[in-house]
This record gives structure tokens, sequence and C-alpha cells, in this order.
């Protein structure tokens, strides 16, 4: 065996609370040091050493993804004003490119079909104009991410944003269309993309502090310099994230400042280049509302969907003005059994999207003119099937007549429709191809409950190819379990291309919809953060140890994975549970807990606060997160093998963090296997481009099946 690398101990002693404790590695955290870069490279050396037998099984899986994939493909058209836009594909390039072409009968909302046998150097519209090569703009980049790209209101400019390092610090440049030639405007260290404002003149667009908050909007007058941009909006309490869109009426440019529980909304005339922000409600500790533009009821009218009349959220509408809460008129009351999502706005109708029971639907709201009952019809989008995640996908035009709708499951790979609003068809534009003869009739799909400590019962979605289980279907079976457990978000079923090459060799995948996500409501959430923290990993531990109770597997066949938040869960029930499981694979993850959540000069800390709780000022909270943090909690425990995976630029969770907790679970725990991976040139989100992006789940996927002891299983056709 060759021998792990050893990182030197130089012990750091903190006291907080009367509690006092050392840190042997928190020199890794500065990569400028070349001790520190020399030693994650001795890291990588040494994974790629023990994971060398997988070297032939990596390049097999990885050619099992490409072979599924249509390489040159295009999305469904999305009309915008007078163009219909779209993506392109091709095969052998990373990114791609983004095209448009002009829409030649304004009353046909049918999207054109581009010809898919296109060539690259083909167009696959008559008139398509391509906007961005992305291939060329990331050429000579080992990184690149595009942020966002927006077409000015009169069609003839395109703002875009990039980033080739992966701190998520991007540049902004504008392009003439017609000339393709780049303005002078150069605009660095912006959060993602812009907003246009009603005229091609000017843009709004926020900045980060220190801290990597964003904590400010700017106004951009088109021709200036980016020293002379206007700042517009500032939120100075770090609790707030900043951010900033328009409405999809195009008639206000909104701003929000919101935490993690309340929630504040700033409006501005789209149509004013000089508009300053005016407050539509002042924040009220613990009540969240998002605002729209709507005419509802032959008015214009904001809509707000607020929790301040319940915690799942009520839809109501207010005058186009400042209005506090107690003036808001329900739309859609508040339900305890009714999480409401999300509300877009059209020309007569609203598209809600909400979950009930575990599920999402899409709502349709049809609007009238009575300003006492402004809702005529109520009607959901239907599609079959328990495990069937459903939303509302990209829908710019407020005069539209028919809404892009996606439908996904664990065996059913993306597809996209299209609902008239007007007479309820719903027609399918596009099914995601998946080449090689792919049946979503090969496989079952299963809504499994477990029980939790405390007897809530915790939902699992669960995929495996027929037959696998033998005849009786009784059989056990090696299961990748999946799972988050974080800031509300949902771990929904969706289809994976790389999936298949586990289940097609015997394994099942799952996922565990523990607390702390929001798969069963605003209340799922609560129960699973600050002091409720507990029951995430209590839910994901009940979750394996069920899927053994009703014969699906047994421990040491089940090999848990999570990323950022969902590595925090990884490494809490690794400490935990160890005995539960057959390994764990750690992504990007939030493991070195308290001594982030202690430092509010990192990224993300202030903010999280009402997340994980504050340990610099309470002492109930340090104790808290002391007792579950993964990093604090190593010991000589019997634990699986472990993987951890991270990424040198990443601005959310620090590399730093995976590389102590390797450290430390050497250093306590000798028996232990365990690994450490991390990109060089990436962020958050891991390695760009689609080919380095196959390989690098490639590479996770081998090690997985080497632990789910399928290396050796041949796929099933």
């Amino acid at each position: 065996m060759p021998v792990p690398p050893s990182a030197p101990r130089h012990p750091v002693t903190t006291t907080n609370h009367g509690h006092t404790r050392t840190d042997e590695y928190e020199w890794l955290r500065d990569k400028e040091d070349p001790a520190v870069i020399a030693h994650l490279e001795a890291e990588n050396a040494y994974t790629q050493e023990r994971t060398a037998h997988l070297a032939d099984l990596r390049g097999r899986i990885f050619e099992e993804i490409k072979a599924r994939t249509l390489e040159t493909d295009l999305s469904v058209p999305t009309r915008v004003r007078g163009f219909w836009y779209y993506g392109r594909s091709f095969e052998g390039r990373q990114y791609g490119a983004s095209c448009r072409v002009p829409v030649s009968d304004p009353d046909d909302w049918t999207p054109p079909q581009p010809a898919a046998d296109a060539r690259p150097d083909e167009p696959a519209l008559p008139g398509e104009e391509v906007l961005l090569d992305l291939d060329a703009l990331a050429e000579g980049h080992d990184f690149f991410s595009l942020g966002g790209s927006s077409v000015s209101p009169d069609d003839q400019l395109l703002a875009y944003a990039v980033d080739v390092v992966g701190d998520e610090r991007y540049t902004v440049r504008v392009l003439d269309l017609a000339t393709r030639a780049l303005h002078d405007d150069v605009l660095t260290d912006v959060l993602g993309g812009v907003t246009w404002g009603g005229s091609p003149d000017h843009f709004y667009y926020t900045t980060v502090d220190e801290a990597w908050r964003p904590d400010k909007v700017w106004r951009h007058r088109l021709g200036t310099a980016q020293a002379d941009d206007e700042l517009v909006f500032h939120e100075p309490d770090g609790r707030y994230f900043v951010g900033v869109g328009r409405t999809r009426s195009r008639r206000y440019v909104m701003i929000a400042a919101s935490s993690k529980t309340t929630s504040e909304f700033h409006v501005l005339d789209a149509a004013d280049p000089q508009a300053q922000p005016v407050c539509f409600a002042e924040r009220t500790d613990g009540v969240e509302y998002s605002l729209e533009h709507a005419v509802v009821g032959g008015q214009d009218r904001f809509l707000v969907l607020h929790n301040a009349t319940g915690p799942e959220f009520e839809l109501g509408h207010a005058p186009a003005v400042p209005t506090p809460p107690e003036e808001w008129q329900p739309l859609l009351p508040h339900d305890l059994a009714v999480r409401l999502e999300d509300v877009d706005a059209f020309e007569g109708h609203l598209v809600v999207q909400q979950r009930s029971g575990g599920s999402s639907q899409v709502r349709v709201l049809d609007l009238g003119d009575d300003p006492q009952s402004p809702v005529t019809g109520d009607r959901f989008v239907e599609f079959p099937g328990e495990l069937a995640t459903v939303g509302a996908g990209s829908n710019p035009a407020f005069e539209q007549p028919t809404i892009r709708v996606g439908m996904t499951s664990l065996a059913r790979p993306s597809a996209v429709y299209d609902h008239d609003l007007r007479t309820g068809e719903l027609v399918l534009r596009k099914q995601a191809p998946v080449l090689g003869g792919y049946d979503a009739d090969d496989y079952e799909e299963h809504r499994l409950w477990a029980t939790s400590v405390d007897g809530v019962q915790v939902p699992i979605s669960l995929v495996v190819r027929k037959g696998v289980r033998g005849p009786d279907g009784t059989d056990r079976v090696p299961v990748h379990l999946y799972g988050y457990g974080a800031y509300e978000a949902s771990i929904d079923p969706y289809f994976a291309v790389a999936r298949l090459s586990l289940l097609d060799r015997g394994a099942a995948f799952a996922i565990a919809h523990v607390r702390g996500g929001g798969e069963m409501g605003r209340h799922w959430y609560d129960d699973g953060k600050l002091e409720h923290k507990q029951h995430t990993f209590d839910d994901f531990i009940a979750a394996a140890r069920h899927l053994v109770e009703a014969g699906w597997t047994t421990p040491d066949r089940i090999v848990a994975e999570g990323a950022s938040a969902g590595g925090l869960l990884i490494g809490a029930v690794a400490n935990q549970a160890p005995e539960a499981f057959g390994g764990f694979v750690a992504g990007v993850p939030f493991v070195d807990t308290l001594t982030t959540m202690l430092d509010a000069t990192l990224p993300l800390t202030v903010p999280e606060y009402d997340e994980w709780g504050n340990p610099s000022d309470d002492p109930v909270a340090y104790e808290r997160i002391a007792g579950y943090a993964p990093y604090e909690n190593v010991a000589d425990l019997p634990y699986p093998p472990i993987l951890a995976e991270t990424s040198l630029n990443d601005t959310r969770v620090l590399y730093v963090e995976p590389a102590k907790w390797v450290a430390r679970l050497r250093e306590r725990a000798p028996q232990a296997d365990v690994l450490l991976r991390t990109e060089m040139a990436a962020g958050h989100g891991g390695v760009s481009g689609r080919y380095r992006a196959w390989e690098d789940r490639a590479f996770s996927l081998a090690w997985i099946l080497d632990r789910l002891g399928l290396a050796d299983a041949e796929p099933r056709s």
C-alpha cells in the first residue's frame, strides 16, 4: 500500500465560552503558501495511485456517458420579443453556442424546430445568428463559466459575464450584435450577469463585499467607466443578500434584500434611468416575501408571496405602491398542506409553483376583470407518476399564451412541454434524448418511508433496474444513497445519464429527503436547522437502516454521497453511525463547520447565522455546532472508506475544510482509508466543460462502484 501524505501539525489553541479547542491543521488555509499547494498535490498523487486500478473503469464510464449523450443537440427555442432564442451543442466541443432567429409570425407562439443534424458550420434554422460562441470565449482558459447573458430592450446589444477562475467573480462585456464589435465597457468583480433597464443605455448589476456577500446594486450607463457607476442600493447588514431583476411585464426593476428569515423589496421604474428605489414594505423580522407585477381584476397590482399569515406562504396582491402587510389581500390563502414556492405573472393568468405531500406541482390561475373576484379558474398541469418532478421553465414574455413546463423523474429523462393557457392543451416539445436504446420501462421507481428516531416519516425516492432483485424481487442489491438537507433546498427525483452506469451494473440509487430540505414544506426545513439540525442526520441514518430492514441491501453495500451542506451531512453521519454504511463520498464538504461559523470575515458566515446559529455570541449555538461538526468529532472509529472532493478556488466552501478533515481523520483514525482529491482550477461547482465534467463524474462513480462490489460487473443491455 502507498503511504498517504502526512500533514505537519502546527497546533493553534482558541477559547470560546469557556471551551478550549486545539486545531493542528489551520495552517492549510493559506493557499499562497507553497507548502499548502505541495500538500494538496501530494494528496492528489496519492489518490491517483490508490485508484489506479480503476483507470479502465473510469474510461468505460466516460465512454458510456458519451455514447448515451446526443453531443450535437439543440434546446427548444424560447421567444423574447421579436426573436426565438436557443442553445446548440456540438460533438467534440465543451461548451456550445447561444443563437437566435427572428420571429416570422408575431401571432404564432409555436417554437420553430431547428435541424437536429445541422453541422457546426451550418445554421440550424434559416436566419440563425450566433450570439456567443462559448468555446471561442473559453479558449486558453483551464476554467470557463458563463455567469449570464442578457439582450438589451431594443434587441441590439448583448451583455454577458464570464468567470475564468472559478471564484464566481465575473467580468461583464457588451457586444453589439449588428457589428459584432465589443463596446469599451468592461466591468469586473460582478456577481453573475446584469439586468437591463427599460432602455439600452443602462443596466444594473451587483457586487460582493469582502465576505463574498452580494451587498451593492449599481447602475451602469453604457459608454462610461465602471468607476463612474452609480451606487443605487447598499445593504450594510451582513445577514442580508442583495439581488436585482426585472418583472416579466418589463415595467419595474426589483431589488431584493433577503436574509434566511426576512425579506425587503425595493422598486424602480424601469423606464426611468434616474429612478431611485422605493421600499414596498419595510422588513419585519421573520416575514419573507417576494414581489411580482401583474394585472389583477383589470388593475395594476403587485403579487406578494409571503409568510406573514403562516409558514407555508400565502399569495396576496396589493396596489403597485408601497403597501404594509396588513393591507395585502389574499388570492391563495395560507394552507398548512400546501407550500407555495413561486408565482409567475402573465397576461390573464398566474402560474404558481407549489408542493404538497412531497410532490412538486404547477398550478394555473385564470384572471378576470372583476377586482372583487379576480380568479376565474384554478387548475393543475397534470403529469402521471408519484415520483414525477414538474416545474415551470423559461417563460420570459408577459403576453405569451403558452407556458413552458418541464418534467422528469428518476427513470424518465427530462421533457419540455408547452401548456396552452387558453385551452389547457399540453404539447411535448422535446424529450431529452438518451442514445443506446434506453427504455425508461426497464427501470422501476419506488417511494419508501423510513421512520426517524422521533417517529417522523422520512420519504425516500429509489430507482433500480428491473430484474436486478431477482425473479421474486427480494434479492439485496448495492445502494448509492444521496442526501442534502439544508436551506429548504428540495432534492426532487431527477434523471441523470451518468447514473445509468450504476443502475445497469446492478446498483440502486436512492435520495433520502431528509429534514432541512424543503420537500415536505417549510416545516420540513424549520425542523432541520438551528436547534433541530440533528434531525437531518437522524433522518439520513434512518433512511440507510430502513433500506436494510426492508430487505433492499446490507450496510456494507450502501455508499452515501452528499455535496456542500450535503457534505456536512456525510461528515456528521460518518461520525455518528459509521457502521451503517460501506463508504462515503463528500463533495466540496462543509465539514469544518465550527471554525467557519466562528469567523465572521469568511465568505457567507454572517448570512448563515440564521441557518446554523452564531457560535461567537451564543454559547448554546457553540455547543450545538461543536456537537455535530464533522471536524470536531473525528475519533478512532470504524470508518468505512471515504472519498473527499474539493476545488482550490471554491469561494463557498473553502478547500481547507476537507483538507483539514482528511488530515485529522488520518491522525485520529489511523485505520481509516481516506482519499482527498482537489481540482486545482475549479470552483464550487467543480470543473467546467461537459467532457471534463463527465471525466470528473466518472472518477467518483468508479470509486462508488468499487465500494459497492461492482467494479467488475458488466452493464446490462
